[in-house]
């Protein structure tokens, strides 16, 4: 059976808090063995086992590890592997190891906490320090509406630093966020975009693009027709991590945007129907972009399960859309009936209404969604209707989000 679990939030819990650099200075317990030394800051139960040659090539001074670059340059390999300090002591609220030949190393006790061993012999899951600190906040569509999120104005993201990490937190949090009073142009939206980080350039648009149900590419999105959730990019080998829309311009009616929260539908299905939830986690689906006529992209591996999971086994993407399924050819008749049976219950959770969540998303309202948990999708529609937007890489996205809510010493802490 799978042992994978779903994960509910991105980030685990902080490490545990560190007592003041005064108080740890006197009454730190030190306890030296022959391979490792064992360190038990004052005020906390929990001791960190830190292999010597572990805290040798781990170390921060100027001439191991550039201050400006935040790249190692010690030389791992001219180290000797049975290396041991000529000491180990607790100085300026920092446990300083002196080495053989004359080195001496310096290291933080939030940085010891944060990354030194506390498993025992036994490996150990480390909590993630780069996460974002808080819960994810799984919705539903009808919780979604009835719980509004307090506005984020065009304004309080594009002129200041408050507005932007508000922003920011609340796309980690709930997976989509929406920004009020934006002008409507293509221009004014991709302000706001590029506040965030690099836009994604793909087949469809070197960065911002805007489209009417022309066929523009030959793609259903270019088309009246009503979509189903969907995840887009399902047929890149990496898909984009965050997308963005913005109505300009609509003289109709219908077309109203669908989100769904996958990881809750995830829960649900783990929950309602475990064996189907195993199933869509390990059966590998292959897809494609082929419309275009110099467009034929697959992703390489050349499948993957609709729910993906990291090496802890927690979710962390939902890669779907039925409509960008290649054939397959892979699975025998028993898997097909497993995969198509677990599809189906699937489809049933997405598609139930209270785990729908619709928006007009009339003029000056966009959204950005977390393309890798979100589902989106609209109704069908008739009559004129522009939309802008863009697709943003996920690690530009992380990285911008990161370094708006962490200082220099915590990068430092981190690392």
């Amino acid at each position: 059976m799978l042992t994978s679990v779903l994960r509910l939030t991105r980030a685990v819990p902080r490490v545990q808090p560190i007592l003041s650099s005064a108080s740890r200075l006197y009454s730190t317990k030190i306890e030296q063995a022959d391979r490792h030394v064992v360190v038990t800051p004052s005020g906390s139960e929990q001791a960190y086992t830190l292999p010597y040659f572990w805290l040798r090539d781990h170390c921060h001074c100027p001439e191991c590890y550039h201050p400006v670059t935040r790249q190692r340059q010690v030389n791992t390999f001219a180290l000797d592997r049975a290396i041991k300090p000529t000491s180990v002591t607790c100085e300026g609220g920092k446990l300083r190891v002196s080495w053989p030949g004359g080195h001496a190393s310096e290291y933080a006790y939030d940085w010891i906490a944060t990354h030194g061993h506390t498993g025992g012999a036994t490996a150990q899951k480390k909590a993630d320090p780069l996460a974002h600190p808080g819960p994810l906040r799984l919705w539903t569509g009808k919780d979604y509406a009835a719980n509004p999120r307090p506005a984020i104005s065009y304004e309080e993201v594009v002129n200041s630093k408050e507005g932007l990490a508000k922003w920011l937190d609340r796309l980690e949090t709930d997976g989509i966020a929406f920004v009020e009073g934006a002008p409507t142009t293509v221009e004014a939206t991709e302000k706001l975009a590029r506040r965030l980080c690099f836009l994604r350039e793909t087949h469809y648009a070197q960065g911002m693009w805007s489209f009417t149900a022309d066929l523009a590419h030959a793609d259903t999105a270019y088309t009246q027709l009503a979509l189903g959730a969907h995840t887009d990019n399902t047929y890149f080998t990496e898909p984009s991590g965050l997308q963005m829309f913005h109505k300009l311009e609509f003289q109709g009616k219908g077309g109203d945007s669908l989100f769904v929260d996958g990881f809750e539908v995830a829960a649900q299905l783990k929950k309602q129907d475990p064996g189907a939830y195993e199933v869509l986690s390990t059966t590998l689906i292959p897809t494609h972009s082929a419309g275009d006529e110099q467009v034929l992209i697959v992703p390489s591996p050349r499948a993957f399960p609709i729910l993906n999971h990291d090496h802890a086994g927690d979710l962390f993407q939902v890669r779907y859309n039925n409509d960008d399924r290649s054939t397959l050819n892979h699975l025998t008749p028993k898997q097909l009936d497993q995969f198509y049976d677990a599809l189906f219950e699937w489809h049933k959770l997405l598609t139930k209404p209270d785990n729908e969540y619709w928006d007009p998303l009339t003029p000056g309202r966009v959204v950005i969604f977390d393309n890798w948990r979100v589902l989106h999708g609209r109704s069908a529609f008739t009559g004129h209707r522009r939309i802008c937007g863009a697709y943003f890489p996920w690690d530009d996205y992380k990285s911008r989000a990161r370094t708006v809510r962490m200082t220099a010493n915590e990068k430092d802490r981190v690392l």
